[in-house]
C-alpha cells in the first residue's frame, strides 16, 4: 500500500476528559437531523434538516425556503449538504446534496443541485450531478462537499450498500470522491477522464460512505473521513486517481462478526492516516485553526453519531497524536462547521445547533 509518511499515524493516548472551560451556547433549538448548515453574509444560518426541509433561520425566526426538488427522505437519505460557492457575495450560488429518484421512483441516488434564493424560493436550479444507476437501498450517499482554492467542488458518494461492485469500479458511481467545477463541467485534468466508459467527475475510489470532508488550504489536500463496517472507520486524504482500497483492504468486520478480507494494506492502494476500531459511526468534520479556542487549536473536530460526543483529533506534524471526547452523551453529533471569524458550532441531532465557548 501506498504511504504518505507525512501523515501516516502514529499510535495515539486516548484522552476521555475534556477541559472544564470548554462550554457550549445552544443557537438554535429543536432540530431533528441536523445534517449541514452554513452561514450567510448577515450571519444568519441555513439548515437542512434530513427531512427534507431548508430552514433559514435570523433572528430567532426559522423559515422554510420552498421549491425545492423532490427529495426522497427514506431511512440514511434525505437533504443532506450544503455549502456556499466561495464568491457567493457575489453570485449567490448555494450547493446542495441529496437523495433523488428522477426515474419513476424506482429507486435513488445521489444528487448535486445549485440554486439562488429569492426570499424564501429556491430559483435558478441547476443538477450538475446525478448518481446513476438508483438503487432501491437506502443508504451510504455519502453527500459532503468543499470547495477548494480554485473553485472546484469535491464531493462524495457513498457505495450505496454495493461494496463488491461500486468502489473498485470506475464505471460506476458510488464509493467514490468527485471533481467538478462550480458550474458541472468536467475538468480536463481529473484522473480518469480519458478511460473510456468511466465517470468522468471521479477524483478518487474505493471508498465506502465519507460523511466527513474539509479543504486544507496550507497543504492543498482534501481530507475525508469514512463509515467503516464494525470498526474501520478511517481518515484520508485525498490524491488525485488514487484507490483507497474498500472493500479489499479494511479494519473493519461485517456487523455479524465474520470477515470479509483479511486484508488492512494493499499494495498500490492507500492507507488510511488514521482509524477507528470499534467504529466511531464518523459525521462531519473541520480543522480548528483559532487561537481563541487554546485547548482545541490545530486540532480536527468530528462527531460521533455511535457514542453521541464530539471526537478531538490533535494534529502534531501532520499526524494524529491525541484523542479525545468533547461533549460526552450530548447526543448524536452530526455536523461542525465554522462561522467566518471561526467559531465553532456543532449540530446535534434532537437538540439543535451550539456554538462552543472557551
Amino acid at each position: 500500500m501506498k504511504k504518505f509518511i507525512l501523515f501516516f499515524t502514529v499510535f495515539c493516548f486516548f484522552n476521555n476528559s475534556f477541559p472544564n472551560e470548554l462550554k457550549y451556547e445552544l443557537i438554535v433549538d429543536n432540530l431533528d437531523v441536523p445534517w449541514a448548515f452554513v452561514f450567510l453574509p448577515d450571519d444568519s444560518i441555513l439548515i437542512t434538516e434530513r427531512r427534507g426541509e431548508l430552514i433559514h433561520y435570523k433572528n430567532g425566526i426559522k423559515t422554510v425556503i420552498k421549491n425545492l426538488p423532490e427529495i426522497i427522505s427514506k431511512n440514511q437519505g434525505g437533504l443532506l449538504d450544503i455549502e456556499l460557492h466561495p464568491n457567493y457575495s457575489e453570485n449567490k450560488w448555494i450547493y446542495i446534496s441529496y437523495s433523488s429518484s428522477n426515474d419513476k421512483n424506482e429507486g435513488t441516488n445521489t444528487s448535486i443541485l445549485r440554486f439562488k434564493l429569492n426570499g424564501n424560493q429556491a430559483t435558478n436550479q441547476q443538477i450538475i450531478y446525478k448518481a446513476l444507476p438508483n438503487s432501491k437501498r437506502s443508504l451510504h450517499y455519502g453527500s459532503r462537499m468543499v470547495f477548494d482554492k480554485d473553485n472546484y467542488i469535491f464531493f462524495s458518494i457513498g457505495d450505496r450498500g454495493n461494496r463488491d461492485l461500486n468502489p473498485q469500479d470506475i464505471n460506476r458511481d458510488g464509493g467514490k470522491i468527485y471533481r467538478l467545477h462550480d458550474d458541472g463541467r468536467i475538468p480536463i485534468n481529473n484522473p480518469f477522464v480519458n478511460e473510456k466508459n468511466s465517470k468522468k467527475a471521479i477524483f478518487s475510489y474505493g471508498h465506502r460512505n465519507p460523511q466527513g470532508m474539509f479543504y486544507d488550504e496550507k497543504n492543498n489536500k482534501i481530507w475525508i473521513h469514512e463509515h467503516g463496517p464494525r470498526g474501520g472507520d478511517e481518515i484520508n486524504i485525498i490524491e488525485a486517481g488514487e484507490n483507497y482500497g474498500w472493500p479489499l483492504a479494511s479494519y473493519g468486520i461485517n456487523y455479524i462478526g465474520t470477515k470479509f478480507t483479511d486484508k488492512t494494506s494493499i499494495d498500490g492502494m492507500v492507507d488510511p492516516i488514521h482509524f477507528w476500531v470499534p467504529s466511531i459511526a464518523p459525521s462531519g468534520m473541520v480543522y480548528i485553526d483559532n487561537p481563541n479556542y487554546p485547548s482545541l487549536n490545530q486540532s480536527i473536530l468530528i462527531g460521533s453519531l455511535k457514542f453521541q460526543y464530539l471526537h478531538q483529533c490533535v494534529i502534531k506534524d501532520g499526524k494524529v497524536v491525541e484523542e479525545k471526547k468533547l461533549f460526552d452523551q450530548i447526543g448524536r453529533v452530526r455536523s461542525v462547521e465554522l462561522d467566518k471569524d471561526k467559531n465553532i458550532f456543532v449540530g446535534v441531532e434532537n437538540l439543535g445547533i451550539i456554538k462552543l465557548i472557551e
